[in-house]
């Protein structure tokens, strides 16, 4: 399982390892102008360096490993993250009134975190092993619906209705790649149209609601609830066509701008380096986005395909939330940018996936064994 032979570094994909590697250049230039005063201790940069490290080791055990061994450990991984996600509630540490993390000591690991990759793990399998011919009935969506919604209540409860969302982007993404029938999309079209209302009115805490009011009059309460939108909308805008220049982003350094190394570190890069940055951090980005859906498109067997889509869908939609949220087009959520914000546990769980691309990729030549 673990032999590599001269056939899969030909296969290799350099053009998404450098794309990759361009898009980490880019974050570790970012944190460290959104955080190199004002960190007493280890600072989030040097952390996020070690991260990084570990994440790089990580990529080469993955892509060592033929992607088929998933199809064996998919059902215990995802059970290995639901009992994660429970700890997590009962006994994890609370910061900021969510119950997210559990603290290992050298790290504050966050199982919502991996469960985005693992949703990713149990829908290929599944859709994998069970192909209809005609595309997916009500009746055959009942499985996949159950393992998405166990992980997506325990995440609600903690709460993180970001993560939440996340998964559910995930599951219409992949579901509706395998292809549904026409009548059982119009008819889940319709019951989510219909209870929408009940899930806005029932389903949101006051607090998340205030949230989406928010989004559409921040004004309203500039130094509360809309302070975080404004501010980012403060520090895109003044970037301007150019950007500030690098550590001179004013938003940041004197602290007007909340989470600038976390869910707002897109801010800092449009204030510091303008329109042309965001546009040349954005382009390199979605470029990996696109090669990651080139590595489903090449993929030699139908495991490959729905773990290189999944990938690729999990990527792009945390970064369209992320970026859509600080320009003031979504919520504020708790949302980090792919392998750009600093976080530990979002950073490695994102690697990973780009090491199941990897894998994916080396080994679409095999017409054989799938061991």
């Amino acid at each position: 399982m673990l032999r590599i032979d001269r056939r899969l570094l030909l296969h290799f994909d350099w053009f998404l390892l450098l794309a990759v590697l361009a898009v980490v250049a880019m974050s570790l230039v970012n944190l460290h102008s959104a955080t190199y005063v004002g960190y007493p201790g280890v600072s989030p940069f040097v952390k996020q360096m070690y991260y990084y490290l570990a994440g790089g080791c990580v990529i080469l055990a993955i892509m060592s490993v033929d992607y088929h061994f998933l199809l064996k450990v998919n059902y215990p991984l995802y059970g290995i993250v639901l009992v994660l996600l429970v700890f997590a509630i009962a006994f994890g540490k609370a910061t900021a009134g969510a119950q997210r993390w559990i603290n290992l000591g050298f790290v504050k690991l966050q199982p919502s975190e991996l469960a985005k990759l693992s949703i990713v793990i149990t829908l290929a399998s599944y859709y994998c092993r069970k192909d209809t011919g005609r595309g997916f009935g009500l009746g055959d969506l009942v499985p996949p619906a159950a393992l998405l919604l166990v992980p997506v209540g325990l995440i609600i409860k903690q709460p993180d209705l970001g993560t939440a969302l996340m998964l559910v982007f995930i599951f219409i993404s992949m579901t509706l790649f395998v292809k549904v029938r026409t009548g059982t999309l119009i008819f889940l079209i319709i019951v989510g149209l219909a209870i929408a209302p009940m899930a806005w009115k029932y389903g949101l805490k006051p607090y998340q609601r205030q949230r989406v009011e928010t989004l559409f009059d921040p004004e309203n309460d500039p130094l509360g609830t809309g302070y975080h939108i404004m501010q980012s909308k403060i520090a895109v805008g003044s970037g301007r066509v150019f950007g500030k220049g690098y550590l001179q982003g004013t938003q940041v350094h004197l602290d007007f701008l909340p989470e600038r190394h976390t869910d707002f570190a897109f801010s800092v890069l449009a204030e510091e380096w303008g329109f042309v940055g965001a546009v040349v951090f954005l382009s390199s980005f979605f470029f990996m986005v696109f090669l990651g859906l080139n590595v489903a498109a090449v993929a030699r067997d139908k495991l490959g395909v729905l773990l290189a889509f999944g990938v690729s869908a999990l990527l792009f939609w945390q970064a369209f939330v992320n970026v859509a949220m600080v320009l003031g087009l979504l919520p504020v959520v708790g949302m980090p940018l792919p392998l750009f914000s600093y976080g530990g546990s979002s950073l490695l769980m994102n690697l990973a996936s780009i090491g199941i691309l990897l894998s994916v990729r080396m080994r679409r030549f095999r017409t054989g064994s799938k061991g």
